[in-house]
């Protein structure tokens, strides 16, 4: 196997996958392995630009995913220091539950019952009805 390195992958699918990858020349037939794998997506916001991460593959337990290189496209190094330590953060805090903390330190909040709701359906009602009648 040979040296392991950050990578952006442009496959057949049309998927953009974010990787930690490594080359294997497997006897002649070179395959791609993938470490932790994710898709990362621009969003717009009134914040500016966040980015978004999820896995590539939601509901498997694996962590390495073998790819024959007639599904890839292109691949390009990279050495974004923000993708990078990004991506990191990501696969260091997959496994951490958010419902069930309570470190507010961290910016994690646990769950309330009232969690969610600006109103009850009645408070919201009069409400409504107060701004319907003055139109």
């Amino acid at each position: 196997m040979g040296d392991e390195f950050y990578a952006i992958i442009k496959l057949v699918s049309g998927e953009e996958v974010f990787s930690q990858v490594c080359i294997d020349e497997n006897e002649g037939d070179p395959v791609v392995v993938l470490s932790s794998p994710v898709i990362m997506k621009s969003v717009q916001s009134l914040n500016g630009i966040l980015i978004k991460v999820k896995p590539w593959i939601d509901l498997s337990d694996d962590n390495f995913f073998i790819v024959k290189l007639d599904k890839i496209i292109t691949m390009t190094e990279t050495k974004n220091k923000n993708l990078i330590r990004l991506y990191e953060n990501y696969i260091n805090d997959e496994d951490v539950d958010i419902f069930n903390s309570s470190d507010s330190e961290s910016g994690k909040v646990s769950l309330s019952n009232k969690m969610g709701y600006i109103s009850s359906v009645k408070e919201a009602r009069e409400v409504l009805e107060k701004i319907f009648k003055h139109l």
